[in-house]
This record gives structure tokens, sequence and C-alpha cells, in this order.
């Protein structure tokens, strides 16, 4: 059973006078445009770090508030040349990302512009008009002027705004080279005879503003599909709650819910806030938060989720946990933290983003004159047509967006199955670990004793008591006894729908057992060794109790009026899941390890049982870090798994640490990645999801480098004097659309990830 973790917490290593908060900002289209920014959020003083994420059009910034406000932000990003919206600070609660509709609109005008006029500019020196080259161009020339400065006038103003700010991007390099295909075209349509070896290029203009248009359109809805992660999240919190108040019943906001409030949840509601049940019963699906797809039975006492969903009975509910507090909030956030962070393996990326375009614009005008003086003739149309074709196809928006779309897509998708990226690191320390090293109790095995075997016990079988006695009187025994394995006992009856008798004296003997009156017989429960001081010779019974203990059990001895007359064993037993687990990690190339503070007898038992060959037993919680810095050693890259507040030494040293959310906030704390329950078969989802994630990361970055660097030089005419070869910029055009096109396609293939795909 899962439940919600008193919080998740906040980063590691903040300084504490430091904010958060989130920036959404507008007009970035490359990875040159995210590399301004964050120079501009940077530059600031009190400003800590910066990180802007193209896919999601928003910046993560960590500031001092005492030096730097949100308003100085602001100004920072408009400085840079783009719009900054309203900050969000991070103890807010988590708001839907914002999809642009109007934006959209504008941009599916301008497509639809484009596109019809460049069909019309293509098709029209082919009709049977009658009409005069003169004629065709001054036609062309009042139907591209349109396309040229309305569709294609957020080139300009994009260019614009970084010019101001003596900086370039792809809006530059689209600006330049279409503008240097119409205003060459007007003037050759004004003096034909001064240009008319280079002819015009109307068409070139409209189809290449009409193919970025339509790549962006595409994009925007592609990248649209992969941030709706969050907003699904957020869409499973009710508007309302119905809050009794003064014996009165009503209907509230949910922003109006306050801790301590009682709230009543019928059948087929949403659990508005985080709480404890303190009167009904119920079954809960919490698969939209915790990924587990059973539904959990809850009564009063036990915690539920905000934005779970009630299946069965209502029940009435104490809020301790609302607004920006709750769970759900608190994932929310945690996703958009890793989003808005940078794996490693982008910051080449970022490196060649800060160059790149003033680079590509030294490339098209040393193209321009390498060939109008040693081009083939006739030389300015050669030379003019290469060097846009240079403009055009250098477009770094498949670089910029190589990294963060995968992350944006990947870290959503994790979400929805109850795993958390703390960051993007996290996916690269994915692609390095061979070896999994999980903590036993409460992590590989259930964290609590339960009655595995009841075995009566007696000098001859006339006098031996059934199983069911023997377990019926332990457990009246064990009803007031407050021992884990006591309690274990108790609990095992009444699951077996036994009534016990009634306990007439009752006395806990210091850890070692109990005794009481029952019946009129002394009944004594505890350890061989309680019975060995009382005379009661356990040593007949020494090879099974030796046997058992070697099985990993622990063993409580039953005597009625001074006679032995059964045997109980309990054992922390194994998560059901945790062999398949260990065979999933095999055949995915991973090795399993085992690490405890028990001794060897029970580490070997429970790691034989989850098939898990390397054992490291007896081990001290503060040695636990050691014991994997040992591993590492080896030359091992180590993901520890663990729950428990001695975990975070473990999985702070690890090379990954992976924290079962149904653990300490400490654990959590440590671990980079944090799965939402206390299902094992997450770490493989986790491990698979990271995996794939990494590697769409790197398909992306290997394509977007390898058609820049591909691309550039046959755009630049570098075949044409072995092959005769030339690139059309309309085509260039085309291609840069679908480089960033596919970057994003690839990255929603994410999408399709499942927790049966991993296994």
């Amino acid at each position: 059973m899962a439940h919600a973790p008193e919080s998740l917490p906040e980063r590691a290593g903040r300084d504490e006078k430091s904010a958060v908060c989130y920036l959404p900002i507008s007009g970035m289209h490359c990875a040159s445009c995210v590399s301004r920014v964050e120079k501009g959020l940077t530059s600031l003083a009190g400003v800590v770090s910066a990180s802007v994420n193209l896919a999601s059009q928003q910046a993560r910034v960590e500031f001092n508030p005492q030096t730097v406000g949100p308003a100085e932000l602001k100004a920072a990003v408009s400085q840079s040349g783009y719009r900054a919206g309203e900050p969000r600070l991070e103890s807010a609660f988590p708001a839907a990302p914002v999809e642009s509709k109007e934006e959209l609109l504008q941009l599916r005008r301008r497509l639809i512009l484009a596109l019809g006029v460049t069909l019309v500019l293509m098709l029209l020196p082919h009709l049977p008009l009658g009409l005069s080259p003169q004629t065709i161009a001054f036609v062309s020339l009042v139907l591209c002027t349109p396309v040229q400065f309305w569709a294609g006038g957020l080139f300009y103003a994009g260019a614009w705004q970084t010019l101001r700010h003596a900086g370039a991007d792809m809006n530059t390099l689209i600006a330049t080279g279409t503008s240097a295909a119409y205003f060459y075209s007007l003037f050759a349509t004004f003096y034909p005879f001064v240009a008319r070896e280079a002819g015009l290029h109307f068409d070139t203009a409209a189809a290449i503003i009409a193919l970025i248009l339509l790549g962006r359109y595409l994009e925007a809805l592609a990248k649209g599909r992969g941030s709706a992660a969050i907003s699904r999240l957020l869409n499973l919190r009710p508007a309302t709650a119905t809050v009794l108040r003064d014996d009165q019943q009503s209907e509230l906001p949910l922003e109006e819910v306050l801790p301590g409030d009682i709230l009543l949840v019928r059948p087929g509601e949403k659990v508005p806030v985080d709480g404890k049940i303190i009167a009904g019963r119920s079954s809960l699906n919490e698969a939209m938060v915790t990924g587990e797809s059973l539904p959990v039975e809850k009564g009063p006492g036990d915690e539920v989720i905000g934005a779970t969903l009630n299946q069965a009975g209502a029940f009435k509910m104490r809020a301790t946990r609302v607004g920006a507090q709750t769970l759900l909030a608190q994932i929310v956030r945690l996703v958009e933290e890793a989003q808005a962070s940078k794996a490693p393996i982008q910051r080449l990326a970022d490196k060649v983003a800060g160059i790149f375009v003033p680079i590509v614009l030294i490339i098209a005008a040393l193209t321009f004159a390498l060939w109008m003086t040693w081009g083939p003739a006739p030389a300015f149309r050669f030379a003019l047509i290469s060097a846009v074709s240079v403009l055009i196809i250098s477009c770094p928006c498949a670089m910029g967006l190589a990294t963060p779309m995968a992350i944006l897509v990947g870290a959503g998708k994790g979400a929805e199955m109850g795993v958390l990226f703390r960051s993007a690191e996290a996916l690269e320390a994915v692609g390095r670990i061979n070896t999994v090293l999980f903590d036993k109790t409460g992590t590989l095995t259930q964290g609590k004793p339960v009655v595995t075997d009841v075995i009566p016990l007696a000098e001859s079988a006339e006098t031996r008591l059934g199983e069911i006695e023997i377990l019926r009187l332990a457990a009246a025994a064990e009803a007031f006894s407050e021992h884990p394995l006591g309690e274990a006992i108790a609990d095992f009856a009444r699951e077996k729908g036994l009534t016990l008798p009634r306990t007439e004296e009752f006395q806990a003997l210091a850890g070692n057992g109990v005794i009481a009156q029952i019946e009129g017989r002394e009944i004594l429960v505890g350890a061989p060794r309680l019975f060995a001081e009382r005379n009661l010779s356990p040593e007949r019974f020494e090879e099974q109790i030796r046997g058992f203990s070697e099985e990993g059990k622990s063993v409580a001895l039953i005597a009625a009026a001074g006679k032995i007359i059964g045997l109980i064993t309990l054992a922390d037993t194994l998560k059901p899941e945790a062999r398949e687990v260990v065979e999933g990690l095999r055949r995915s190339g991973l090795e399993a390890a085992l690490i405890t503070g028990d001794n060897w007898k029970t580490a070997r038992a429970i790691a034989g049982e989850a098939g898990i060959a390397e054992v490291l037993a007896e081990v001290l919680p503060a040695d636990k870090a050691s014991a994997v810095k040992s591993l590492q050693q080896q030359g091992k890259k180590v993901a520890m798994v663990g729950d428990g507040i001695n975990d975070a030494p473990a999985l702070m040293q690890a090379d990954l640490g992976i924290a079962l959310g149904s653990g300490t906030d400490v654990a959590m704390e440590a671990g980079a990645i944090t799965l939402i329950g206390s299902d094992l078969t997450a770490v493989i989802s986790a491990i698979s999801l990271g995996r794939r994630t990494l590697q769409i990361i790197r398909q992306n970055l290997f394509w977007a480098f390898f058609y820049n660097l591909v691309a550039i030089p046959v755009a630049a005419g570098l075949l044409y004097p072995a092959f005769h070869l030339t690139l059309n910029p309309m085509i260039a055009a085309a291609a840069m659309a679908f480089s960033s096109l596919s970057v994003v396609l690839n990255s929603l293939r994410l999408r399709r990830f499942s927790a049966a795909t991993a296994r």
C-alpha cells in the first residue's frame, strides 16, 4: 500500500536566502535564443542561476529576493530581445502550461497565405495566360510582398529585437536569406536588363517563408503534446470540495480549503487535498498519482492523496496539506524542475549555440564572395542562391530542441508512471550504471514481519493441539503486545477470522515475550532463550529452530500450563514482485546486490529467494555509504535503491540514488530519482525510461549536429566542382523545417513508453 510522504523536499544545497521562480518566455525559437536569455538573466546581480527550456518556453531562475525582484528579471528578458510573462514563485501552486491559441491561430493564418501565394508563384510562369515576363514579374512582386512582410514579419521582428541588443539568432538568418532573394528580385523587376542574369526569386522567398512557417506550426502542435503531462496532472484536481464547518455542509472552491478542515468525499468523487480518513472506509484508485494500478483499501487513520479517485464508500477526512503543499503540487514542481534542468550532454550544444549564428553569417558572406569570384555563369545568381541556402539551412532549431524536448516528454511520462526525475543529470547517470544495490528492509522486503508457519509441537500425538488452537492462544496472549512480532501474530489471527478468548492477566517480558492467563491456563509466548531461562527445554526443537533461522525467519515458541505446544515463525517477507524485478535487471545487463544490517544467514536467505548473488550483510547504517564506495572502487557504477533515513548517505554516495516515495523525506532528498509508491517494478520503469530518454537525446543531438555539418558545406556549393550539385534554397528551407520537426517527433516517441515495455 502506498502512502503519501510527509512532503517532497526542496532542492538540496540551496542557499536559505535564495528563492526560485518560473518565468514564461515567448519569442524563443532556437538554441541561440536560449543562450541569450540565460546570459541576460545571469548577468543580473542577485541571480544565482538561470536555466531556460526551449521546449517548454520557460526559465527557472534562482535568485536572492533581497537583491533582485520579478520586475528586474522581466526587464532582463526584454533587454535580451524576448518577452517575459508574470513570474511564479516555486512556493506557489504550479500552473498549467499556457497554450497560446491566439499565437497558433496567427501562425496558421500566415501559413495559409504563404502556402497559397507560393503555389501561385510557382505555377504563374507556366499558365497559358499570355502574360509577358515583365507582367509576371510585377504580379509576382505584388503577390510576394505581403508574404515577405506580413507572413514573414515575425522573422523581421525577431531579428530586429536581437539586433537591437547586438545579437543574432535564427530569425536573423531567415530574415537575411529571404530579404536577399526578395530585394534582389525587386531590383530585377524594375531594372530587368541590369539584373537579368540572376533571374527572379520571389517564389524562392515565399517558399522559404511558407516552409519554415509550416515547420514551426507543426513543431508548436507537437511541443504542445509533449508538455501535456503537467496539464493532465493538474487537471486531476477537482474544482471544489465538500467542507463540513459548524455542522454546515458547503461546496467551496479548492483554494478556500484550510488545513484541519473536515471534508466529505462521496463515491465517484476525487479526493480534494491530502489528509487522513477520520470516519468511513473506501477503495481508492491512486494510479493517477502513484502509478499503482490496483485500488487501495483505506479506513480511519489511513492517509489519502489529493486528486485520487474514491471508487466505493463515502468517508470523512481531515485536510492536512492543501494548495502547494499537496503531493500532487510537489510532484508537478519536481517535474518542472527536471524539465528546466540541463543534462551535462547538452553543454556542447550550448557552447556551439553561443557562436553558431555569427559563424553562419560569416560562412554565407564568404560563400557569396567565393562564387562571385570563381563561380559558374551567371556568377551572381549562383553566389546568391548558395549564400541564401547557407543562411536558411543553418538555423539551429534542431540543436536547441534536441535535449530539452526529450527531457520535457521523458520527465512528464515518468510523472504519469510515478517516477520522478529530480534533474536531467539523473538521466545521464542512468546510462552509466551497471549495478543496482537494494536495501533489504522496507525496500526489497515488506518492511514488517508476517506469520509464515504455525507448527504444533507436543510429546505425543494425543496431546498435540491443532494449528488453529495454537494460533488462537498465541494471538490472545499477544493481543496487548506492542512488540512488532506480537502485533504480527495478533493481526494474522484476526485476518483468519478467529475469535480470541479473553485475556485475564498480561505481562510483557522486556522484549523476550509475554505471559498471559487465558481460559485458566498460563500461556507463554516468546523467544527460545526465554523458554531456556524458564527450564522448558527448547533444546528438543533446536534443529527445527536452526533450520528456520537459516531461512531468515524469527521463531516464537508457545507453551501452555508449563508445556511447549507449538511454534510460530515470522519473517519480513520478500515483496511479491522482487524476484521479477531482479530478473528484469539481469535481462537488461545489470547486476543486482543486497545490502543489510541483518546477519549473514538472514541476508543470504532473502537474497537467494530474490535471485541475488552478491550480498553485503551486517553493515551498520553508518557504513552503508562506505560499502557503496567499496563497490565503486571495484569499477562498478552503482544505483542504490532505499527508503530509510539510514539509506540517505548511501543514496548520496551512489552514482544514482533511487528513493522509494513511501520512505522518509531524507531518503527522497538524497535520491536523484524518486518513486512515488513502494512497488519495486518502478525501479525497472525508472531505469528503462531514463535509458530510453538518454538514447533519444543522443539521437537528437547526433542528427542535429550531423545535419549542420553535412548541410552547410552542401549548401555552400562544396559538391559543385566535382559533381555539379547545388542546393536550392527552397529545399534548404524544407530540410531545416524537417530537421526541427524530426527532433520533436523523435522525442514524442517517449509518450508510447509504458511499464510493460520496460519489462
